[in-house]
């Protein structure tokens, strides 16, 4: 490797790290930055628990996660309103996980996830983000809703979830078996958490009512035949890497690879969604990854699961006021205080009312006005949509997301390919190019121009092919190309079949208006080569009509 390369390496991985101008940020409003930084902490403390247990985890993982993820995201990352820990769509990720693989292989996933980060910040790809079509991401969101709401009917019904391999699955099980003997009680609570939070904050948004609400759940619960989170042991646990040795370290890359890409989405949809709460802040997404990457290597030696942004947190952050990274790793600092502190309390908070907090999660993680607005635009957007969300549901977040982007470019091939066209220049149109009374000579001496418009690639070439497949009654046919947007080697291969059939039917083909760059495409294919040698390839299309007229004057005299 050269000096010039390692210098480059050295300047990038420089320019992932941390900078003068994070600490600037920081010093610009410390106040407003604590007081985010707690209101944050109420916010995500219940949030915290639920998606621990929800993960399979336990309560526990989901605090240790929101601690440590948060303050090395936080420190690492490219947004400095940015509030990362255990979120909801993760959940969905690790729950078929910890089935298959237990809880090492939960932790050793989350530390493979944390290299795919690290190597993907190093190779730029935190941008292709923006490449993402809006209905896979409104799709997989409300997907990911309805699946939280389906995990949650366990503790929501006070019944343990079979072994099923979707979460669906699970939850019709736990409802028919509820049927044979229904148990109120967790119903009730959590139906009531759910419907009191969603009111009072349409009330009051300002106010942390999830916590409202765990609080008066769980005095209601010490009345009420309902089970508790558990103990929680106080402060973090003491790291360590015993679950680096979990056998079968090969098959748990595709989950490692989902987790990663899920990670990255999340985290860098929910930068983008914090930049566009300010006026003056734009986050860095490879530094975005490097946060998540370091956070995610960071959280499996405590016993976290894989970490990723949290929109509902981060927004809190932005509207209490936060100014700078400071804010995050104050909420990560007050949840630690909070759990140790209050580690005996917080185990009798009932299942079933973090079953509540998560059902009111999903009602308003679903953008009803956009996800309409998009079914209604298109019947691509709205079969992309669809069909993503169905997946998301029926199978899970992975497949759907290929599935839905597979379907988008297959759309988006179809609409530029509709939107090449092959035309026959007719008379009386002098502004393509020609004088009417010229064409009308043209026509008369059967000389025929065509112009292609738009690309030539593989998607429209078969059309291309069919509409010049016909030409009769023409003894010249000039192909007019200036107006050709791209060519493909699919595109310049039919060029090429059709110059020959034309030829085979005795007919002399021009080229005009043909680029340097498409030219050159056609020239390494070896297209058009014996057109170039009888000089039939002209830069513009008179020059080509009066090659063609020389043609037909030769023809005629001979």
């Amino acid at each position: 490797m050269s000096s010039v390369s390692l210098a480059e390496v050295r300047s990038r991985a420089v320019a992932l790290l941390p900078g003068r101008e994070d600490w600037e940020a920081v010093r610009r409003d410390p106040k407003a930055d604590l007081v985010a930084g707690v209101t944050v902490a109420v916010v995500a403390l219940p949030l915290a628990l639920a998606f621990g247990v929800s993960s399979g985890m336990g309560a526990s993982a989901g605090i240790v996660t929101a601690v440590i993820a948060g303050i090395v995201a936080a420190v690492f990352g490219g947004s400095n309103l940015q509030v990362s820990g255990p979120t909801g769509a993760m959940t969905v990720v690790l729950v078929p996980i910890i089935h298959d693989f237990g809880r090492d292989g939960v932790l050793m996933v989350g530390l493979l996830a944390g290299i795919m980060l690290l190597i993907a910040a190093g190779l730029g790809l935190g941008k292709l983000v923006r490449y993402l079509p809006i209905p896979v991401i409104e799709g997989f969101t409300a997907g990911i809703a309805v699946v939280i709401g389906l995990q949650q009917v366990p503790a929501m019904f006070g019944i343990d979830g079979g072994e099923f391999e979707h979460t669906w699955q699970v939850a019709l099980d736990v409802v028919r078996r509820w049927l044979e003997g229904p148990h109120w009680a967790p119903v009730v609570m959590a139906l009531a958490v759910a419907a009191f939070i969603l009111v009072a904050q349409r009330l009051r948004p300002a106010v942390p009512w999830s916590l409202v609400a765990i609080v008066l759940a769980t005095v209601a619960g010490s009345w009420l035949p309902v089970d508790g989170i558990g103990e929680l042991p106080p402060g973090l646990p003491v790291p360590s890497a015993g679950f680096v040795s979990v056998s079968g370290l090969t098959a748990l890359v595709p989950a490692a690879a989902a987790v990663a890409a899920l990670s990255a989405l999340e985290s860098l949809l929910c930068a983008t969604v914090a930049d566009s709460m300010t006026v003056d802040e734009s986050h860095d997404p490879d530094r975005e990854l490097v946060g998540q990457g370091l956070a995610n290597l960071a959280v499996p030696f405590f016993g976290g699961v894989p970490a990723t942004a949290a929109i509902a947190r981060t927004a809190v952050n932005v509207r209490a006021g936060a100014r700078s990274k400071l804010a995050a790793v104050t909420h990560a600092v007050v949840l630690l205080v909070i759990v140790s502190a209050l580690a005996g309390l917080v185990a009798h908070i009932p299942l079933a009312a973090l079953a509540g907090v998560l059902l009111a999660t999903c009602v308003r993680m679903i953008e009803v006005a956009s996800v309409v607005a998009l079914l209604r635009s298109t019947r691509g957007d709205a079969l992309v949509l669809v069909l993503t969300f169905v997946v998301t549901v029926a199978f899970d977040l992975v497949d759907a997301v290929i599935a839905g982007l597979l379907v988008s470019i297959l759309y988006a091939l179809r609409q530029v390919a509709r939107s090449a066209v092959v035309e026959r220049v007719e008379p009386f149109g002098p502004a393509r190019g020609l004088h009417s009374e010229e064409e009308h000579e043209l026509l008369k001496k059967h000389i025929v121009v065509y112009r292609f418009d738009g690309p030539l690639f593989f998607a429209a070439a078969h059309r291309f092919l069919l509409e010049l497949a016909e030409v009769a009654d023409v003894r010249v046919v000039v192909l007019r190309m200036s107006r050709v947007t791209a060519i493909d080697a699919t595109g310049a291969k039919v060029l090429d079949e059709v110059i020959s059939r034309l030829e085979r039917r005795g007919k002399v083909v021009m080229i005009s208006g043909i680029s340097p760059d498409h030219a050159d495409v056609l020239a390494r294919l070896g297209v058009a080569d014996h057109l170039r040698r009888d000089n039939r390839i002209h830069s513009r299309t008179p020059e080509a009509i009066s090659r063609a007229l020389e043609l037909v004057a030769e023809h005629a005299g001979s």
